[in-house]
C-alpha cells in the first residue's frame, strides 16, 4: 500500500467523495456487487444503494470480489428503487440510468451536473433497468458499442461509466482529492 501511495481504510473513511453514486436494481449476481462496491472504493464514489433483489454484504460472493471494499464504501439497502429514485430526486439528485433506449445519451457526451449529486442506475444483468425505475430517471446515458452483441456485463458497464463520469467530476472546480 506504501508503494501505491494508497490510502489507509481510516483516512479513507474521512477522505473527499466525488459527488456520484450508484443505484443498483435488482442484480442478481453477487459477484458483480462486489465487483461494484471495488469501483466504488477505487473512484471515492458517495454511496451505495443497493436495491430489490441486490445482495447485501456480507454475502460471502460479495465479500470475495470486493476484497474489503464493504468496510470502505458507504452502502444502504432499499427494497424498493423506485421510490428510491423519487426521493433522491426529490432532495435535489440528478438521476440517469445506464441503459440502452430511443432518448439516451452517449455517455462520451453527457457533461455531469455543476453542484448537484449524479446518481447513475445499473440494472439487472438480463433485464437491465426495470421501465418504472427508468420513467423517474431525468434521462438516461449509453455506453457506445460497435461489436457484435448488444450489452455489456454490469460490472464492467459500471466500471466504464464510473471512470468516464469520474475523469469529468474531477475536472469540475471545487473538488479535490482528500
Amino acid at each position: 500500500m506504501d508503494e501505491l501511495e494508497r490510502l489507509a481504510p481510516e483516512a479513507f473513511q474521512s477522505s473527499d467523495r466525488i459527488p456520484l453514486t450508484l443505484l443498483l436494481d435488482d442484480i442478481r449476481s453477487a459477484n458483480n456487487v462486489g465487483s461494484i462496491f471495488r469501483t466504488a472504493d477505487c473512484f471515492a464514489l458517495q454511496h451505495l444503494y443497493l436495491c430489490g433483489i441486490t445482495a447485501t454484504p456480507p454475502h460471502r460472493d460479495i465479500l470475495k470480489t470486493a476484497l474489503g471494499s464493504t468496510e470502505t464504501v458507504s452502502w444502504s439497502y432499499h427494497p424498493d428503487a423506485e421510490a428510491l429514485v423519487q426521493e433522491l430526486r426529490g432532495a435535489g439528485a440528478q438521476v440517469q440510468g445506464l441503459e440502452q433506449t430511443e432518448q439516451s445519451t452517449a455517455l462520451s457526451a453527457f457533461i455531469p451536473p455543476a453542484n448537484q449529486m449524479l446518481v447513475l442506475v445499473v440494472g439487472n444483468e438480463v433485464n437491465g433497468v426495470s421501465q418504472s425505475v427508468l420513467e423517474h430517471c431525468a434521462g438516461t446515458l449509453e455506453i457506445e458499442q460497435f461489436g457484435t452483441k448488444h450489452s455489456l456485463n454490469v460490472a464492467v458497464a459500471t466500471g466504464m461509466a464510473v471512470y468516464q463520469l469520474s475523469a469529468r467530476l474531477r475536472g469540475k472546480a471545487g473538488w479535490q482529492a482528500g
